[in-house]
């Protein structure tokens, strides 16, 4: 089953690819917009001094890591696929409605406890989690800027348990992936904006997850992309405050923790 000629295995494959490539470029788009950077957490200087990293390479890194979720998501689909070509019919939308929860929760259980012991485990940090980490100060096609093998680990497979465990079809998981993608771009923008919807719905979003690219922010606010429940759970959520910025701008300014 699929949308005209192409399979839904297909779309659900490359679809949530090119959504992250247009909806980070809306950002780009809008990095250019000097009105906005009243509504930035870090000030251009920040962002041109404190990533080590350049822009190409982060591309370059990326389509690696979007390489690898290609091969997983074809096999993935090869090895479950329905032989007659007849594909799933598409539950209730209330279950598909559940499916969509389930899979939030998987995915936030999964990248929560493999993110942390990336950071816990110093090898795992200096070899393969820092290469995040050189984006001190994010920005939107920089969200899956990771080592292959990270990107492996906590996306590509946290991708593949929520879809099993879910048992949502690959039509709906075409919707799932776009929207997770989505969200992860947006924690990622370092923008601030007023009526920004995930921003307001999601306590895990642009500003929670800056607090975590920051040096005193390293072993905090480790969930992602959806909930924050983890971290209040075991103690690692990092309370903060939206702020003006002095000079202009905003930032997310950490409380005092006990």
């Amino acid at each position: 089953m699929g949308i005209g000629a192409v399979s839904d295995e297909l779309l659900g494959t490359f679809v949530p690819i090119a959504v992250y490539w247009l909806y980070s470029g809306l950002y780009v788009a809008l990095d250019g917009v000097g009105r906005l950077d009243g509504y930035r957490l870090h000030t251009r200087e920040e962002a041109a001094t404190k990533n080590v990293v350049s822009k190409v390479a982060v591309v370059r890194g990326v389509l690696v890591q979007q390489a690898f979720q290609v091969a997983v998501s074809l096999t993935l689909f090869a090895v479950i696929g329905d032989e007659s070509g007849a594909g799933q019919k598409q539950p209730p939308a209330l279950v598909i409605v559940l499916q969509f929860i389930a899979a939030m929760v998987v995915m936030d259980t999964w990248q929560y406890f493999m993110h942390r012991y990336m950071h816990i485990n110093k090898f795992l940090y200096k070899h393969i989690h820092s290469k995040h980490h050189t984006l001190v100060v994010p920005y939107s096609f920089g969200a899956l800027y990771n080592h292959p093998i990270e990107g492996l680990i906590l996306d590509t497979i946290g991708g593949a348990l929520s879809f099993l465990v879910t048992g949502m079809t690959p039509r709906t998981s075409i919707f799932f992936f776009s929207f997770a993608t989505i969200k992860t771009v947006d924690d990622h923008c370092g923008l601030w904006l007023p009526g920004n919807i995930l921003q307001a719905l999601f306590s895990n979003n642009s500003a929670y997850h800056d607090i975590h690219h920051q040096l005193y922010g390293n072993k905090y606010n480790f969930s992602q992309p959806f909930f924050v429940m983890w971290d209040k759970i075991l103690g690692t959520y990092m309370p903060y405050s939206i702020e003006q910025r002095k000079g202009g701008g905003v930032e997310s300014r950490p409380a005092k923790l006990d």
